[in-house]
């Protein structure tokens, strides 16, 4: 079963919606809310108020059509935000020297859409196939390697002939000394 909401006319822009919207896509339904919760953004508290009436919709079809459904089951399907309209939302803002900016303030539509289907699982993920992605990840962070590397490795034999070419001069010259002597 799948329901929809959508709120429109939200103050802000669209972009920084999706900044929102980004974060609780694919997710369960109460990590969704709970994201939106602590989220730091303006967004989120109108987009948390549009992910409840998705979830009021689901519970409202589903009596409708005498089916029993567990809010818990639901997960976000889709999430996205649309620009709305500027006209009219347009005003002046004091600057320096007498001038003026023209401002335009922003409006935004966000449309959640929830499911209780099983989630849809991508073409060739097996449990194998993704520990491989984070195997790649942490060998990179061992190690470098290429051009990055072989100056570093330079480096570090010189820097070890260094000390024992600097403790061999000293011995060299008093044994100069001992000469003349």
């Amino acid at each position: 079963m799948e329901a929809t909401a959508s709120a429109k006319y939200l103050r802000g822009s669209a972009q920084k919606a999706r900044l929102v919207v980004d974060l609780i896509r694919g997710k369960d339904v109460n990590q969704a809310l709970a994201i939106l919760r602590f989220t730091k953004k303006r967004a989120a508290t109108s987009i948390e108020k549009c992910m409840r009436s998705a979830i009021a919709n689901a519970n409202e079809a589903a009596e409708k059509a005498n089916i029993s459904i567990d809010p818990d089951d639901l997960w976000v399907r889709t999430a996205f935000v649309d620009r709305g309209p500027t006209k009219n939302r347009r005003r002046v803002r004091p600057a320096p020297q007498g001038r003026a900016y023209r401002e335009q303030r922003h409006f935004c539509h966000v449309t959640i859409s929830l499911s209780n289907d099983a989630k849809p699982v991508a073409k060739g993920s097996t449990p194998e196939a993704e520990a491989k992605p984070a195997k790649l990840a942490e060998s990179k962070r061992r190690k470098r390697g290429g051009a990055a590397a072989a100056p570093r490795a330079k480096r570090a034999t010189a820097k070890k002939e260094e000390p024992e070419a600097a403790t061999e001069k000293p011995a060299a010259k008093k044994a100069s000394k001992k000469k003349a002597e």
